[in-house]
């Protein structure tokens, strides 16, 4: 950690909640050693919840070392081997994660909405020739299909009503038989071996000498809005260092008797970091959604009483919006963290008067293990902000085009110093050297920082809308639209202008019931945006796209226009 830099360098420490230092010593442990030694301490205290199915920490740190040992044994897993994994948020997630870790092994993340073609990129560039997947008929496929290509060798499944509790496994069996594949009926079946008969054997795995700032826990494919998706190289030292900063971050928010949901899926990174990694290691249960559905929200916050929500601005949204949902049945939670997207300030307010739980925005990249930035999570923090740097997280704001470094509230690149940053992407020197500038990690985003230390983003850089020759910000749009009472959901991309060289162009959803038309909510923008800022065109659209954790995805609405564009010519 440098430590050179005097506090004036660093005004976001005068800022700091009481108890929170920003040069705390940073635990580097690795984390599944953490994880284990929890369910050592805590042996009957409840580690995971799933649909009502509970597993306590003893039987989850049995169930870790009894996968390690049966990778060691059975696959040959050691340190560096890359173990894929495809699995949704289940029991069987975090005993694969933790048992690779264990094993020596380097987890590879795979989106379970991925394609063949993007999953067949990510596991034969990461080397991957074992994938951990589950025999659901919406996932089996596509393992089975990797399988058949030769791009991993051997698939490791779990039977998903083993997952559940004892009456839903039998209801399952009964009535969703359908929804499960049968791998002993592959093709492929001498390739395929069950993920209960490895836990069963009870092996008990071979040490591993881990060195945290060198060897790679988990190797995580960005998500390819911009191109083809990269490996970030995560260390041990650099995820745990992030866990740590989190921990102390919380002020003691990740310990008994706090309870974490996760319906963010742990395959990204926000989710296996926030979610995952820093409760169970200090011994909180988390409490699993495979998939965000209000109602099954609901029921687990009035059966558990979880008190911290981690969460995506379009799920903070769907439970403000939702007239059905009462502020009774939120009273539960007491701190909700938004991440993964920017958080409109009209969904700040509506969660507001839905539940009194402190609502803190985050900030964070795949790069960086992720979060980087945070508000409080103990009082409130400055509105539109996303907090503040970490402990031992370094920031700078540097000008775009000069590339020299901008004073307090001048709006530049933010780039990042800090334990949790990647040490680059796997096998791709290029994009490497391109990720860091003078040692600096660039995020790619625009923003700024105010004299108190604390940052503001405006915009992603390749969504920058260069306007006539000036900079036009969708998010800005985007926050202006959204206080129009019939909006629900908006996003802007900027597209090809004979005249002005490119223009915004904005697709909206509206609320259910609500109307309005493009002329009015030009009229009611007017005033609100200048001329330069004004949508060339309002597309009304029932639903837009989303990423799987549930962000706005501007990729498919640029393809979209430019298919629509050219269908026009």
């Amino acid at each position: 950690m440098d430590t050179t830099a005097t506090d004036s360098l660093r005004p976001w420490i005068a800022s700091y909640p009481d108890n929170i230092v920003w040069d705390a010593e940073i635990d580097e442990t690795p984390v599944h050693e953490q994880v284990l030694a929890a369910c050592a301490r805590t042996p009957d205290a409840l580690a995971l919840d799933f649909l009502g199915g509970t597993t306590s920490f003893g039987e989850l740190g049995k169930a870790i070392n009894a996968f390690a040992g049966a990778l060691q044994s059975q696959f040959g897993v050691r340190k560096g081997t890359r173990v894929a994994l495809m699995l949704p948020n289940t029991p069987f997630y975090p005993i694969a994660y933790f048992g690779v870790l264990r094993a020596g092994g380097t987890v590879v993340n795979c989106n379970l909405l991925y394609t063949v073609s993007e999953l067949s990129h990510i596991t034969a560039n990461a080397g991957a020739e074992i994938m951990v997947t589950l025999d659901l008929k919406q996932i089996f496929p596509k393992a089975e299909a990797l399988l058949e290509a030769g791009h991993v060798k051997k698939l490791i499944v779990a039977h998903f009503p083993n997952a559940l509790p004892t009456v839903k496994k039998i209801l399952f069996k009964l009535a969703k038989r359908k929804d499960l594949s049968h791998p002993g009926q592959s093709k492929f079946a001498n390739s395929i071996t069950s993920f209960g008969d490895m836990i069963a054997r009870g092996e008990t795995p071979r040490p591993v000498t881990i060195i945290p700032r060198e060897d790679i826990a988990v190797q995580q494919y960005t998500g390819g809005t911009t191109g083809i998706p990269k490996g970030a190289l995560l260390t041990h030292a650099n995820i745990s260092a992030n866990m740590c900063q989190i921990d102390k971050w919380g002020d003691g928010l990740f310990y008994p008797p706090s309870k974490v949901i996760a319906v963010l899926p742990f395959f990204h990174i926000f989710a296996m970091t926030v979610c995952m990694n820093t409760p169970l290691a200090n011994g909180t249960p988390v409490i699993m959604l495979p998939r965000f559905e209000l109602k099954a929200l609901l029921g687990i916050l009035k059966r558990t009483k979880a008190n911290v929500l981690p969460a995506v601005p379009t799920l903070l949204n769907a439970v403000a919006r939702a007239e059905s949902v009462t502020p009774e049945q939120l009273s539960s939670l007491e701190v909700a963290i938004s991440g993964g997207a920017a958080l409109p300030d009209e969904v700040r307010a509506a969660f507001g008067k839905k539940s009194k739980a402190l609502l803190a925005e985050g900030y964070g990249l795949t790069e960086a293990s992720p979060v980087v930035c945070c508000a409080a999570l103990r009082k409130p923090s400055k509105p539109m902000s996303i907090g503040l740097p970490l402990p031992g997280t370094d920031i700078r704001f540097v000008d775009v085009d000069s590339g020299k470094v901008v004073g307090t509230g001048e709006n530049g690149e933010l780039q990042v110093k800090g334990p949790q940053v990647m040490i680059g992407y796997y096998e791709n020197d290029d994009a490497s050297e391109q990720a860091f500038m003078d040692g600096w990690l660039r995020t790619g985003d625009v923003g700024h920082m105010d004299e108190d230390g604390y940052v503001f983003l405006v915009d992603r850089i390749k969504d920058l809308i260069i306007c006539s020759g000036f900079n036009v910000y969708p998010r800005t749009i985007e926050e202006a639209m959204m206080t129009h009472e019939a909006v629900e959901e908006v996003n802007v991309i900027g597209v090809p202008d004979q005249y002005r060289g490119e223009a915004p162009v904005a697709y909206v959803k509206l609320r259910e019931g609500k109307s309005t038309t493009e002329a009015e909510l030009k009229t009611f923008l007017t005033g609100k945006l200048n001329k330069i800022e004004m949508p060339k065109q309002i597309i009304f659209k029932d639903a837009l796209p989303k990423t799987l954790i549930g962000k706005l995805s501007k990729k498919e609405l640029r393809e979209e226009y430019a298919q629509t564009h050219a269908s026009k010519k």
